[in-house]
């Protein structure tokens, strides 16, 4: 009797297992469908580039048309959609986007182009296609890009102004933000070490410097300055857009090159960070706007693209990025914190908006447009800490750009969260950010791709580590 009952035993076991598998199991393929929706969705969207906007900026996805940012396209959905075909192995459409790169695309144009987005995206995505190929023509031609870039940066500070012309070099606006100011040393560092000219990385290393400089006596950077004079246009510091990865090329320019000069520039950048822009409760942890000469909150300021006034503890979903950078440079603590908070935010609507004011708990700008930031955060969290809550996060970020976003060809921005109206615009960095980052979070587990082993630029272009030895990083990039 007592052996079958032990039969039964087993056969009972046996039976549960198999209709009830392992939760470790469970999640894995839950994991791997996503993973395999997201390259799908992916590939449904280039295919309706391609069909509807193929040879332009952007695709515009409610009316099947397109858009360029300038007179002219730059090509820039290809270019930076590229790392994400590579990181899924999309080699066909890969190897087409190199073809038309090393074939169609001239930079020989008489157009004015902002020299922030250009470097993020174009030299940021033609290094990252250069690293995957070794091929010189694309190398050729991304130096090519670069060298134009130089004449940007021919200010009487050395910082680049907001415009420059890919045919005759002519540069133009001088007030700019410090990101537009001090986010080169990635893309610039990088094409130093290929082509062994360190004339790019000085260049922007003088750029950055040039910044510090006019640091304030608590180490506070405001958002606005004056490329010829340098002199600052306003005195509100913050992490938002318009500053932000001038924080996140301080750290991790140090982290690919080494460079010894940014340790205690970062340094004390994060202590003050840290020392006067937390805005902390029971709930919430927020980096606020304050003064950069007395660290005092800030709740009256001006927008830097308009005169009006605005009031409130105003951030911005760009600002999402900060948990991430704050992971890798090893403040887990407070990169929780302030992920859980915007989760918070991004569920009180199903999306998040452009701009909220948390003092007044109401969006001022309630626009979703496609942003990966959130994403990217719960992502390195998920990496660094191993919590399933990180998990949960990144599945209900998809389910809900699914349930909102999606259209008949593609994905959409969508114009109020609080209403959830489409808006006929596809961002390029949804190609080159928020599905590379879906798509890494949802295969983690295949081992295929080690963060651990890269370095994103801001457009979410990864770069490998091993590609930069140490010595030939001093003399390439001239460092003392």
């Amino acid at each position: 009797m007592k052996q079958l009952l032990i039969i039964l035993s087993s056969l009972f076991l046996l039976f549960t297992s198999c209709n009830n598998p392992p939760k470790e199991t469970a999640t894995k393929e839950v994991e791997i469908d996503l993973a395999l929706e997201v390259k799908s969705e992916f590939v449904r969207s280039w295919e309706a580039y391609k069909t509807y906007a193929w040879g332009h900026d952007v695709l515009l996805p409610l009316s099947k048309s397109y858009q360029d940012w300038y007179e002219e396209s730059l090509a820039i959905s290809p270019i930076d959609a590229y790392s994400t075909m590579k990181v899924m192995g999309l080699d066909e459409y890969a190897k087409e986007v190199e073809n038309y790169v090393i074939d169609s695309i001239s930079w020989d144009k008489d157009l004015f182009v902002k020299t922030f987005e250009v470097n993020i995206r174009i030299l940021g995505g033609m290094l990252a296609m250069y690293e995957y190929t070794k091929d010189q023509k694309i190398l050729d031609k991304t130096e090519e890009f670069g060298q134009k870039m130089l004449a940007a940066f021919d200010s009487p500070t050395g910082m680049p102004y907001y415009w420059f012309n890919l045919k005759t070099g002519e540069a133009k606006g001088s007030q700019i933000n410090v990101a537009e100011a001090a986010s080169y040393m990635l893309e610039m560092g990088i094409l130093s070490y290929y082509t062994k000219n360190p004339v790019y990385y000085q260049t922007a290393k003088k750029a950055n410097l040039a910044v510090w400089d006019r640091v304030s006596e608590i180490n506070l950077v405001a958002e606005l300055i004056d490329v010829e004079t340098g002199e600052w246009k306003h005195g509100t510091s913050h992490i938002c857009a318009g500053i932000d990865s001038y924080y996140e090329y301080l750290y991790k320019a140090y982290l690919l090159f080494g460079d010894e000069d940014l340790k205690p520039i970062w340094e004390k950048s994060i202590y003050a960070i840290n020392t006067y822009l937390v805005d902390e409760s029971d709930t919430s942890f927020w980096y606020r706007r304050v003064d950069m000469h007395s660290g005092e909150k800030q709740t009256k300021f001006m927008y830097a693209d308009n005169d009006e006034i605005k009031e409130g503890g105003i951030v911005t979903l760009y600002d999402a990025f900060f948990p991430a950078v704050l992971a890798i440079s090893g403040d887990i603590e407070r990169a929780e914190k302030n992920q859980a908070t915007w989760d918070w935010l991004w569920n009180k609507y199903g999306l998040e908006p452009m701009i909220y004011d948390y003092d007044a708990a109401v969006p001022t700008y309630p626009v979703y447009d496609l942003n990966p930031e959130i994403i990217e955060s719960a992502y390195y969290l998920l990496h660094y800490t191993g919590k399933k809550k990180y998990e949960d996060m990144i599945e209900q970020y998809w389910a809900d750009i699914m349930k909102y976003c999606r259209t008949d060809v593609a994905f959409s921005s969508i114009k109020d969260v609080q209403t959830m109206e489409k808006k006929d615009y596809m961002p390029t960095f949804f190609f080159a950010e928020t599905m590379k980052y879906f798509y890494l979070a949802f295969t983690m587990g295949n081992g295929e791709f080690i963060l651990d082993d890269y370095v994103f630029n801001t457009e979410a272009h990864p770069f490998k580590k091993s590609s930069f030895d140490a010595e030939e990083v001093k003399l390439r990039l001239g460092l003392k």
